[in-house]
């Protein structure tokens, strides 16, 4: 079909019976012959959308098809981290109990080669009562397989909602320079 692969490769001579031969040779595919999706800013958000509509089915299996094949979930109500599918699929199990819907509050978002990071702040309404938690958030996204996967998530409360106000930074700068 014409088309065209770069590649890398090796050989190594020797001389056999007053003739150059070919002793060794290796090719390959160019590691970097791997081609970049590009995503926009509006679709990595729509990514968490998609996690979101996840969480809307309560169904555990369907969040976790969310994540990569190595994904690593640090979950805002549990000390344990997730680190494999079978963990995750448990994680929610627990969670959609609750019947969670999330909504970005602030967050921004850097893309590379093939990943996607959005970070901020999210709230989620919980449909089993109403109440609602606020919480920093982190998505790595990777493209796995044909599709944008969540690589890495982050959850964490806000801790000021434990901890109090913190000083205003005009206070930290100056106990800084203190120090």
């Amino acid at each position: 079909d014409g088309s065209k692969v770069r590649g890398r490769y090796s050989f190594v001579y020797v001389m056999e019976d007053g003739e150059w031969k070919i002793s060794h040779h290796h090719s390959s595919v160019m590691p970097e012959g791997v081609l970049p999706t590009a995503i926009s800013k509006q679709e990595v958000r729509d990514l968490f959308q998609l996690w979101n509509g996840a969480l809307a089915t309560l169904d555990s299996s369907e969040v976790a098809a969310r994540y990569s094949k190595e994904a690593v979930l640090l979950p805002t109500v549990s000390d344990l981290p997730r680190t494999n599918q079978d963990l995750i699929v448990d994680y929610f199990d627990g969670f959609l109990q609750k019947m969670p819907q999330g909504e970005i509050l602030k967050g921004d978002i850097i893309i590379g080669t093939n990943w996607a990071q959005d970070a901020g702040v999210y709230e989620f309404t919980m449909g089993v009562d109403g109440s609602k938690v606020k919480g920093r958030y982190s998505f790595v996204y990777v493209f796995e397989d044909g599709e944008w996967k969540i690589s890495h998530h982050h959850s964490s409360v806000m801790p000021e909602a434990f901890l109090g106000p913190a000083a205003p930074v005009e206070e930290v700068v100056e106990e800084m320079v203190e120090a």
